[in-house]
């Protein structure tokens, strides 16, 4: 028998509810592979901005800032599920909706040309995908904790949404090398508007949630976590440990000028090379499997972060097809590594009842570090460094590697991955 949304009302054997869980951060997780901004459509818009506009590498990265933003505030669509029930559910009715915002906004965009209403609709698309990862983050942090799997759900999504970003980067060299720059735009734009109606299936009949109703004892209880986010020691500490590990100059943006103006590679092979590093996320979740998921969460970060320097280090080697396609590979490997490491860090550690605001929260700390480590590293690159690659590189892996003093200041001790924190 179901009720309504497709929930369930008889009871699911843990095994199987771990099997429907995992195919929906399967298909939530490839759709926000297609759809986020950093997607399908980041390099056709990268290119559109460059060949069109004649758009700087700082200018790209300045002016695509702004769909930063619905991620660093995540906390509020988290918080926002954890006290106010849609149509009697938490998280089922929200992600609904916010896939079908995502996908009119995409259909929206095939229609533009001007950058400013572009960037402007595709704000709409960022905060749609932020809403969609956050309640899906809640959802893997509920399950996550009562089954002892949170390592597992996060290596799961970011699994798929590699297999997603793999499709994105092949599908988007090609389409920047086939089509105009706006063609390719457009031709992204559309492709990526029929994903999110995967999620909107994944939701409805996929995951088993209780309904939930606005009075005084939920709202009790729900206090009661939102006051432990604030007043966890734990959590404060991993906030500014994930805020300082994601600090690092970031170099995306200055390494794709380099290999389109200096190392002269085609678009069809800087797609190809997003399509290696995805590849190596995947080698990394297949990897975290079957080395690292009895490994302690203290280990698991320490080899994270050294992995993380040493391959960003390998960067200063590029310089043919041959060896960027190694690089990318193994940069993508350590990238998985870190993010299973530092994403179920968080995950454990969120209080009940306020999972949602929590691990928003967490992750909006995350990406406001990686948005303001995107400026750091193109601002850097053409006012410090002058175009140069080389030194931006070193100073990524040393402020890497530098993350390694802070680790013993989280008190893991032998805490394995994927279990709740006590």
């Amino acid at each position: 028998m179901r009720g309504g949304l497709g929930q369930s009302t008889e009871p699911v054997p843990a095994s199987r509810q771990v099997r429907r869980l995992m195919w929906f951060f399967a298909l939530v997780y490839i759709v926000e592979g297609l759809g986020q901004t950093g997607g399908l459509i980041a390099q056709p818009l990268n290119y559109y901005l460059k060949q069109v506009f004649d758009w700087t590498p700082l200018q790209v990265t300045a002016g695509l800032t702004v769909l930063n933003l619905p991620w660093i505030i995540k906390p509020v669509y988290g918080i926002v599920s954890d006290f106010v029930p849609l149509f009697g559910y938490r998280r089922k009715a929200y992600l609904i909706l916010a896939n079908i915002a995502a996908a009119a906004a995409y259909f929206w965009v095939t229609r533009l040309s001007a950058p400013r209403p572009l960037i402007l609709v595709l704000l709409l698309t960022a905060y749609a995908m932020a809403i969609s990862s956050t309640l899906c983050g809640a959802v893997l942090v509920e399950n996550g904790q009562r089954l002892g799997q949170s390592d597992r759900f996060v290596n799961q999504q970011w699994l798929w949404f590699n297999i997603a970003a793999v499709a994105s980067a092949l599908l988007g060299g090609e389409l920047v090398a086939r089509l105009s720059p706006q063609g390719a735009l457009h031709m992204a734009s559309a492709i990526i508007a029929i994903a999110p109606f995967a999620a909107i299936f994944a939701t409805l009949f996929l995951i088993d949630e209780t309904p939930s109703r606005l009075n005084l004892a939920e709202l009790k209880d729900t206090f009661r976590g939102l006051s432990a986010t604030f007043t966890k020691r734990e959590l404060w500490l991993i906030g500014v440990f994930l805020f300082l590990y994601y600090l690092n100059p970031g170099f995306g943006l200055p390494l794709y000028y380099y290999m389109t103006d200096t190392l002269k590679f085609s678009q069809d092979f800087i797609g190809i090379l997003g399509a290696v590093n995805s590849t190596g996320w995947i080698v990394g979740a297949m990897l975290y499997r079957r080395l690292f998921d009895r490994m302690t969460s203290h280990r698991l970060l320490n080899i994270s972060i050294l992995t993380g320097a040493i391959t960003t280090v390998a960067f200063l080697l590029l310089s043919n097809h041959a060896n960027a396609v190694v690089i990318n590979f193994f940069s993508g490997m350590a990238g998985m590594i870190a993010f299973v490491a530092t994403l179920s860090l968080a995950a454990d550690f969120c209080p009940k009842r306020a999972e949602g605001f929590a691990f928003a929260a967490l992750m909006s700390v995350l990406n406001l570090s990686s948005a303001a480590s995107d400026n750091l590293g193109s601002f850097l690159y053409e006012h410090a460094f002058h175009n140069r690659l080389a030194p931006l590189i070193i100073v990524s892996a040393a402020s890497t590697a530098i993350i390694l003093l802070f680790v013993p200041l989280l008190r893991l001790g032998d805490k394995p991955p994927g279990v709740a924190a006590g």
